[in-house]
Parts: structure tokens; sequence; C-alpha cells
């Protein structure tokens, strides 16, 4: 197949990915990349923990020079898109025209009511991160209001509470994460909070934001005020797609662009939409799934790659991969919990919480969930999607925390044989 110009909106993880697996396959043609941020491109997750602590410097994060790779780099927005001519209109005024066209817009901070404020973050680009960190600085071991316990927010409190910064986590779940991994297993990793002096106020909502021009408080519905000199808001993004009205791309009421198996968007293949903002066809599903996580807009933007100049349509294989780094251990989470799912939850000893869930449905393992147990994810790849894989995945589990009891008893100068000699 024979491709002219490719034009990427979005210079993040997804969209540089494009870039770079364009140049790697072979590919010499024109590549046009558009965002907005002028730091861009960069790599995001560090933004929450390395960035935010102050021990890497934005070099760091950098995934390269678009200049390197021989594409042009506009700092602009996308405005308006007209598929029928293939035009992309950016706030600079400038017109792009594309054969190819990939849509890895992202998405945009949630906020709430009274924000902008000083004082009030989001934490999205690196812009936002070095904000944070210099008035993390200036508050010293003054109060932190962290307000949504998902991923980035849990790793910002974790950030600021090994900074000496005190911290309270306001949730209004149960608990952080429980429409992702049930209410059972989501009340023990919010242990994780509180084990480390963390306050965490779960089942609250927020009425509004105290102090004018500068934050002072988080009013919350049942009328308590939280003292607060810096506020961190992390309640969720929004796909950005609002300059994508009108232009017949289809979207999703809930979210994000509509795109198949094969993340392209139009019948013709023209379009296509990784990332934050692609709502892709999971067959297995028999549904369109949209997943906020780097792992996915990487395996997107190959998939991508890979259909712009291929002959023959490559898949989207849906495998939701998740990490995230807090107070100095690691959860990961691979596949996708659903409502419904039974749980079996093995637990190892030693001086942190460490534990691993298994989440099926018969004896199919879905989903697992590993806490500051690295170990026990190989196991849990293996049996992800195995006909017995839950019963094999609980069984290795239970070998791993034996060993490690034994470990830790040899650690002790002790063994096995004399423990139970000495509780006979």
């Amino acid at each position: 197949m024979s491709v002219g110009r490719v034009v990427i909106v979005g210079a993040s993880v997804g969209g540089s990915r494009v870039a770079t697996g364009l140049r790697e396959a072979g590919y010499t043609g024109s590549i046009a990349l558009v965002d907005p941020d002028p730091d861009a491109p960069y790599d995001r997750p560090p933004l929450s923990k390395q960035v935010l602590a102050g021990a890497w410097t934005p070099d760091r994060v950098s995934l390269g020079d678009p200049g390197q790779w021989g594409a042009e780099r506009y700092v602009a927005a996308a405005e308006s898109l007209d598929p029928a001519s293939r035009v992309l209109r950016l706030d600079s005024g400038e017109e792009l025209s594309y054969d190819r066209l990939v849509l890895a817009c992202g998405a945009a901070p949630r906020s709430l009511p009274g924000m902008p404020r000083r004082g009030v973050h989001t934490l999205r680009t690196l812009a936002d991160s070095l904000e944070l960190r210099d008035r993390m600085e200036g508050i010293g071991s003054g109060q932190l209001v962290v307000v949504g316990g998902g991923f980035v927010g849990a790793e910002v409190a974790s950030t600021a509470h090994a900074r000496g910064i005190g911290v309270t986590l306001v949730e209004a779940l149960p608990a952080p994460l429980s429409g992702l991994l049930g209410e059972e297993v989501a009340a023990e990793l919010a242990l994780l909070h509180t084990d480390n002096g963390v306050r965490l106020l779960c089942d609250t909502a927020v009425a509004g934001l105290v102090g004018e021009p500068e934050v002072t408080g988080v009013r919350l519905t049942d009328g308590t005020t939280l003292p607060a000199a810096v506020v961190v808001v992390g309640i969720g993004v929004r796909p950005g797609t609002d300059w994508l009205a009108g232009s017949g791309i289809p979207l999703a009421e809930d979210g994000g662009v509509l795109c198949d198996e094969y993340c392209a968007v139009d019948p013709g293949r023209t379009v296509y939409a990784i990332g934050d903002v692609a709502r892709c066809r999971d067959p297995l599903l028999d549904r369109h799934v949209r997943v906020e996580h780097w792992t996915d807009a990487v395996e997107q933007a190959d998939i991508a790659v890979r259909n712009i100049l291929g002959p023959v349509p490559t898949a989207h294989r849906h495998e939701l991969f998740v990490w995230s780094d807090q107070y100095g251990g690691k959860i990961a989470l691979i596949g996708r919990p659903e409502p419904g799912d039974r749980v079996s939850v093995v637990r190892a000893g030693g001086p942190r919480r460490r534990f691993a869930v298994a989440y099926h449905r018969g004896p199919l393992l879905c989903a697992a969930l590993t806490v500051n147990w690295p170990k026990a994810l190989p196991a849990a790849r293996r049996s992800l999607g195995a006909p017995d894989g839950a019963a094999d995945v609980v069984a290795a589990w239970k070998v791993l925390s034996s060993q490690l009891a034994v470990m830790a008893l040899s650690a002790r100068g002790d063994s096995p044989a004399r423990s139970d000699q000495r509780r006979g």
C-alpha cells in the first residue's frame, strides 16, 4: 500500500510511537506531529513520581526530538477536521492535508467547581508536575489535600508523604479504585495509604473549594472543611474530542472516538485512533472499550503503524496491563476485572502488605492484581485466559508464599523444623 503524508494529532507516548514506528518500518514519506504542549513529546508515568519528587529532571522523561525522526512539529491545537477533504485545521490558522490521520489527542483532567484557583492543581503535563513540585517545596510539612484516589491521586499522595508533607486523600467511592477492583479488594489496597500515615476519607464528596484568590481549604458535603495549602484534583479525565464535533468522526456518548479492532475509525482506514481518546471494539467483550493506560497506548500505536503500512490489517489484542509505584512498592494489574467475578486472595508475609488477587469466572482466570509481590506476576501472565488458570495461579502463589516463609525463617537463623518444635 502506498501511503503519503501521515498527520498525528498528539505527541505523547502514543503519537510519538507512531512517528518512530513508521520510520523504523521504512516509511520515508512526510510525518507531521501536532500538539499544543511545547514540552512534548515526553513520558507521563514519571510525572506523579520521579519528576514530582525532584529525583528526575525534565530531560529524563523526554521521548526524543521529532526532528531526528524527520517529523514536522506543530506546536498548536487541532481546531477542526474535514475528513472528506482530508484536511486538519489548527488554531494557528494552518491547514494540514493528510493521506492518513492518527488521533492520539489524549484527554484533559476533569475539574472541580471553582477551578482554576491558585494553589489548586491537576497533573497531566510536565509543566503541571513542575509547578506542583515548586508549590510543594513552599508548604514544607503543611497540609496537602488530594481529591480522587485513582492511580494518579494515590501516586501524588505517596510522593508527597515521602517528602514529609501531611496528606489527606478524599475519595467519593467506598474505597479508592473500588469501581475497577471491587470493594473487597479495593478496601484491602486502601490500607497501603493508612499503613503509611496518609489520612484517607472514603465515601466522601467534595462540595467546593474555600479561599479566594488562593485556596485555603476543601469543603465536604457533610459540612466539614479540610484546611489545605495545596489541593491536587485527580478525579479522572475527559477525552479530548470537543474539536471533532460536527466532523463526522464517530464519537461515543460516554467519551472517546469509536474505532474497530484495528484502531481504524473509517472503513477506508484513512483515520485511526489510539490511546486515551480511542474507544476500540473488543471482539471478545463485543463492545467498545477505552483504556487510559500507558501500555495500551503503546500497543495501539504499534497496531496503527502496521495497519497504515500493511495490506492485511492486524487486530489490537486487548490485554490490559497497569502498574503503579506507591510507598516504595509496586502494584500491577493484568487483565480486566468485571462485576460478578469471583475473587481468590493469597497473602504473603513480609515487612509490608503483600498479596495477590485472582479474578475468575469459573475456572478461567480473567485478571490478576499483585501488590508488593513482583514474583507473583509471571505466574498470572502464564495462567491468564487458560482453561484452569485460576486454580493454577492460586496454587503457584501459595508455593511462592511458602517459599517466602521459609526464607524469612532462614533469615532469622531459624528453620521450619525448629519452629514446629517450639510450637509443640
